[in-house]
């Protein structure tokens, strides 16, 4: 048989028939990083503009997952398509080493700190489980043959890093913008922390909602207000899905432009939003609600109902926040646990009750309910409710619900003290909003989404009751609660210190080595910033 295959024009490759990525994959890794390609790019890159790609950092905390894929690829893209357009274009990776998805690794290997170890070991043990993950995750983003200074990452663990990183809050703390205040923050009882918005996911939950009687505590006088006598025992009814707040209701909060109801059924007198009347008594399965009078929620306030569970008033406060989407139009109010709660009794001197401690307990003091946890008092609140003729109907309801975003568990808003940078206090927000406007984004959409948000967002928390993160080392006079006069001098000692050994210096430093004889005067703050802040 003739040969005809030297008769044809047929390409001609090097390339193999097979890919034999296992084999292959790996060699081209080695060959690379025994030619030093990021280092020889640099060489060949020197003079040119320099196109910098700030990565944010992800944690140092197990493996990969898809969506590290796609941010290092596209990252990598960009960085890769910069430096063929004529850029220098080093990529410098980082990891974000502090924080809570350490720490709960590091609690599952050698327990809590203070029970199994102490704080120090404790934080000892997380440095080094962040060193393992590193070179973990160091070797699967190379093997996504993304090139980058890899031997030379930044850590925000190293101590330089950490030293600046207090030095950068002691500029933020000169430049007025750091508070310490008592106000409602999302509370995770499982870590028993603080938590910022951006560690908030929000899942379906179902709650056991409640309408409750609050009984006027003088009648005569709650009728006067609508212009009509007393008809006798009059309640006004509360809705919320968050039965174990009731234990903290101090008020109950109306909108002064709404109107409001008397009216008699079955027997009784309530007070609901007038707006609301037919779906509410839909609700409860009543029929022939007659409404005796109207008057504007305006007319209410001032008046004085008493608590359904304990011997103490309920003051009817004004709130602009008041809606008629759900409910009764009247909102229970208990400003330990609500922000919109916490604003309007604030205006009224109303004190906070402090009923639940870090781990979502309510406090001996509590009557009926302390020492048990707030997730499991809805049948004892229920019973406790009915026993005294105070609940009106309970049933499930399904919605959307904070839970924290490491341990799992659903979120709580509890008021407790805690480190604020403020958004208004030295014009932040507008310093912030005007530079945001200084800038090209792409796409132009996520302009006025940022603008959005930082137009609204509150006062931003950044403490956090955990032991593996760069300290808040700051003084505050327990008598004043004002800081130390020399804040930045002891900042900087500090720093100075941490530079030299690690954040662990903090807090082996006591209050008697850096104030002397002013220490007694003086307690040390044993908070962390939320790791976000300290890792851009």
């Amino acid at each position: 048989m003739t040969d005809y295959k030297h008769t044809l024009n047929l390409p001609r490759t090097e390339f193999p028939m097979r890919g034999n990525l296992a084999r292959r994959e790996p060699e081209m890794l080695a060959r690379w990083e025994k030619a030093k390609i990021f280092d020889r790019i640099r060489e060949h890159s020197a003079g040119r503009d320099t196109f910098v790609l700030h990565d944010g950092p992800p944690y140092a905390n197990g493996d990969i997952h898809i969506g590290h894929v796609v941010n290092k690829v596209i990252k990598d893209l960009i960085v890769k398509s910069r430096q063929l357009a004529g850029f220098d274009a080093p990529y410098v990776p980082g990891w974000d080493c502090h924080g809570l998805p350490i720490e709960n690794k590091v609690e599952g290997l050698v327990g809590k700190p203070g029970d199994k170890v102490t704080a120090a070991e404790f934080r000892r043990r997380c440095r080094e489980y962040a060193l393992e993950q590193i070179d973990n995750q160091r070797s699967e983003f190379k093997r996504l043959g993304i090139i980058g200074d890899w031997d030379n990452p930044y850590l925000t663990m190293n101590f330089a890093n950490e030293a600046n990183a207090v030095r950068t809050l002691g500029r933020i703390i000169a430049a007025g913008h750091v508070y310490k205040g008592v106000k409602p923050v999302y509370w995770s009882w499982g870590a028993h922390s603080a938590m910022a918005e951006a560690e908030i996911e929000y899942h379906d939950k179902t709650s056991t909602a409640i309408d409750v009687r609050f009984a006027a505590k003088d009648d005569a006088a709650v009728a006067e207000r609508f212009g009509v006598a007393s008809p006798g025992v009059i309640n006004a009814v509360i809705w919320t899905t968050t039965p174990w707040t009731i234990p903290g209701n101090l008020a109950l909060t109306v909108h002064p432009a709404l109107d409001y109801a008397l009216i008699a059924v079955n027997g009784e007198h309530m007070i609901v939003a007038a707006d609301m009347l037919d779906d509410i008594m839909a609700r409860y399965g009543f029929t022939g609600a007659e409404t005796l009078a109207t008057t504007k929620g305006s007319a209410l306030d001032g008046l004085l109902f008493r608590h359904p569970l304990y011997e103490r008033d309920s003051l009817v406060i004004m709130g602009e926040h008041v809606t008629t989407d759900a409910g009764t139009g009247i909102v229970h109010t208990a400003p330990d646990h609500g922000v919109d709660d916490f604003n309007v009794t604030r205006v009224h001197g109303i004190e906070l009750l402090d009923n639940v401690d870090d781990h979502g307990i309510f406090r001996d003091h509590v009557e009926l309910f302390g020492g048990q946890h707030v997730m499991k008092v809805d049948k004892p609140m229920i019973e406790a409710l009915e026993a005294r003729g105070r609940l009106v109907r309970h049933e499930q309801y399904a919605h959307s619900y904070p839970f924290c975003w490491r341990t799992k568990t659903p979120i709580i808003f509890r008021a407790t003290p805690q480190w604020f940078i403020s958004m208004d206090k030295e014009n932040l927000r507008q310093e912030t909003l005007d530079e945001i406007r200084q800038l090209r984004w792409i796409p132009d959409w996520g302009q006025s989404r940022i603008e959005g948000m930082i137009a609204t967002r509150p006062d931003w928390c950044i403490s956090r009751q955990r032991y593996w993160g760069i300290p808040i080392p700051l003084f505050l006079h327990r008598q004043t609660g004002e800081l130390h006069p020399d804040t930045q001098g002891l900042i900087e000692t500090v720093a100075t210190h941490i530079e030299k050994g690690g954040i662990q210096a903090w807090f082996d430093l006591s209050t008697e080595d850096l104030l002397g004889d002013e220490a007694p005067h003086y307690e040390k703050s044993r908070d962390v910033p939320d790791a976000g802040t300290t890792a851009a």
